[in-house]
């Protein structure tokens, strides 16, 4: 906001240029990537459309953590036997794809 603007003025000037703000209570986002998840914990969010284009602002206490995959015994037998690799090659694959089955069948055969 602009310092000394009274903020119900402020609102009245977004409504006529096509702007509005909505405040959402949350209480955890997680942004998730393929390595890793940043987690902000307490966040202040704040959905923001304008003329049609939403976008969110968060602030918050940010914490990052990696990314664990989920393997399981079936994704690994399902690798296993349509790349003809065995139990730790597989694993290996299904982890550097990020969990990708097909990806890692790929790479396995063209190893």
């Amino acid at each position: 906001m602009i310092p000394g603007m009274n903020p119900r003025k402020m609102q009245q000037m977004m409504r006529k240029m096509g702007i509005s703000q909505q405040e959402i209570d949350a209480t955890e986002v997680i942004i998730k990537t393929a390595e890793k998840e940043l987690v902000i914990s307490n966040p202040q969010v704040s959905k923001v459309n304008m003329m049609g284009q939403e976008t969110f602002q968060i602030i918050g206490n940010v914490e990052e953590r990696s990314r664990e995959i989920d393997i399981s015994d079936e994704d690994i037998r399902t690798v296993m036997e349509q790349a003809n690799a065995d139990k730790k090659s597989a694993k290996e694959a299904i982890e550097k794809n990020n969990g990708d089955l097909a990806a890692a069948i790929m790479e396995l055969k063209s190893d």
